[in-house]
Parts: structure tokens; sequence; C-alpha cells
């Protein structure tokens, strides 16, 4: 059997700042912005592009999100023209379902932002329905928002001149009656949503939520992320009528630690992911790998909090080195 060759991964980071959880948004020390440069500097090294992901978001007026509407705070700061570009993440918060101010939002951000922008993603985990509400999916007519977004963000970036700024939306693993978000999709695809889609995203963090077994058995670390991403190409994206050829991007990963989740086991954990993926890049077109996070939070005992390859106050913990050889073998200059 021919094993098919990896290709090297555009890399990329969420730098900090607030983080989702269950219970909302978590907020913990402000950011230090030339820190932030520094660390992105070193991990970066010599690939070109490393990309800075970002979140901003629309919601209706008066909505108990509208002030914490983006992180990091102020973050075309962090983009560098040419080689550090923005992954702006356009979520839809609207408990109102306006899709018609959604797509003005989308518009607008774009129009600002383009000559920054690697990526463009409509929405955050619109198949997440019973997520938080800094989460898309449980606000209503999101996937009318994914469909129209992805449309009116390509229209918009071809209108600028811009349209090899790449679009696209992301999901979490979907599996039982969560599988109906893809059909979903494609029940009121336009064709204008298919010719606009650049690419298809995955949040996941195998051994977070559901704990695998010892690598070298069955159900360890390296099947778990294999199996999700098979499932990917092969199941999920063609349920919505996908094409097979359109590009996974892993959009956000990562592995907090904690009580019994050691800094070094963090990076033993990132080290086998992003190898896995690395593995499968070429036969399943992995195009992206982006970190979540940066730093941690805080320092209560949520375990949100400590997703950072560094600390709260940005003293690097042993996945830091890891990510960043990782980075300068598996990347792209």
């Amino acid at each position: 059997m021919t094993v098919s060759p990896s290709q090297p991964l555009i890399f990329g980071i969420y730098p900090g700042g607030p983080v989702g959880a269950e219970t909302g948004l978590l907020q913990g020390l402000p950011d230090n912005p030339a820190t932030i440069h520094s660390l992105l500097d070193d991990l970066q090294g010599a690939t070109r592009p490393f990309v800075v992901r970002c979140y901003d978001s629309f919601q209706d007026p008066g909505s108990p999100l509208a002030s914490i509407a983006s992180a990091p705070h102020n973050y075309a700061q962090y983009a560098r023209k040419g080689t550090r570009p923005l992954d702006l993440v356009l979520q839809f918060r609207s408990a109102s379902g306006d899709i018609s101010g959604y797509l003005d939002f989308v518009r607008s951000r774009i129009t600002e932002h383009h000559q920054y922008l690697y990526s463009v993603q409509i929405t955050e985990e619109p198949n997440f329905t019973n997520g938080p509400n800094i989460i898309d999916g449980p606000y209503p007519n999101v996937q009318r928002a994914v469909v129209e977004g992805v449309a009116a963000a390509k229209d918009t970036l071809r209108n600028l001149g811009a349209s090899h700024i790449k679009v696209g939306f992301n999901a979490t693993p979907t599996f039982g009656p969560a599988e109906a978000f893809w059909p979903s999709i494609k029940a009121i695809a336009s064709p204008d949503f298919f010719q606009a889609l650049d690419y298809v995203g995955l949040d996941f963090f195998p051994d977070v939520f559901r704990p695998v077994t010892s690598l070298g058995t069955p159900g360890d670390l390296i099947s778990s992320v294999n199996g999700i991403l098979e499932m990917m190409r092969t199941a999920w994206l063609p349920a919505a009528g996908i094409a097979s050829n359109t590009p996974i991007h892993i959009t956000e990963h990562g592995w907090p630690t904690g009580p019994d989740r050691s800094p070094a086991k963090q990076a033993e954990t990132l080290n086998t992911v992003i190898r896995a993926i690395h593995a499968l890049s070429a036969r399943l077109n992995l195009e992206r790998y982006t970190l979540f996070d940066l730093r941690d939070v805080t320092g209560d005992s949520h375990l949100f909090n400590f997703f950072g390859i560094t600390t709260a106050d940005y003293q690097p913990k042993p996945a830091f080195s890891i990510v960043r050889a990782l980075i300068q073998e598996l990347g792209i200059r």
C-alpha cells in the first residue's frame, strides 16, 4: 500500500485574552501587546505565513455581550502585512436572528481589515446548538448566517480586489442527532455559497472533554484524531454537499494543564496531535493548524483557564518550545 506523503502546514495561534467556557466568557489579566509580539516572533521563526486568530461578533443592540464583542482587544495590532495575517472570525450572536444586520457587519469588517487578512471565518461553531451564548450555535437563523455570510464575504473580497483571501466556516465534531447540521446546510445552500467556500474548519480537543486510552491501544489519542478527521472528510462534508477537494483547517485545538494535567503532559499531547494531523495532511487535504491558545487566562481552578502554552503572566510552559520546534519543522517557509 502506498502511503501519501505529508505536506507542510500553515500554522497559527490565538494570542490570548478572553476564553469561552460553558459558563460564559473567562477574562483574566489585561493583554501585554509588546510581550505578545515578542512571543509570536519567537514561535513564527522563519515560517510564512503565521496566522493570528481573532474574534469579532455581531449582536443585537443592548446585548449583554456588546462590551466583549472582540478578542483579543484591538486585534489588528498583531497583524504584519504579508507575513503575519489575521484569521478573522466573524461571529453571529443575534438573539433576534438578524441576518441583514449580520451581513452588513461582515461587509464592514472585511472592508476595514482586508489588507491584513489570511482568512475570514463566518460564524463560530454554528453546529454547537447546546453551547453557551458566546458560541453561535444557539442563535436563531445561524445556518442561514453561514450560507449567506460565506457568499457575502467572498463577494465583498472580490469587489475589493482581494478574492485570494480564504472564506469558510467551522464546526465541532458532530455525532448522533447533531449530524443533521450538515444535510441542513446542503438543503439551504446556494450555488454562490459553494463557489465562495474555500475551506471548512474544525474545532476539536481530543482528550479534553472525553478521555482517551493509553497510546498504542484502541481508542488512543492518535486513533481519536485520525477517526474524527476521517469522519469529517468522508461523512460530514459530503453530507453538506461540499466538494471533496475543499481544504480542512484545524481552527482550534489545545490541551489544558491543571490538576492531574501536567505541563509535561501538555507538551507531549500537543506534539502527538500536531504530528498526527501533519501525517494526514496530504491525504485529507489538511491545510492549516491553529493552536488555542498562547497564554492562560487566570489562576483559578477552571479547566478552560489553562489552555495556554504560557502562564497568565507569559512564562513559557514546556509546550511552548515543543510547539515552536514543530512550527519550524512542519510549517511552510
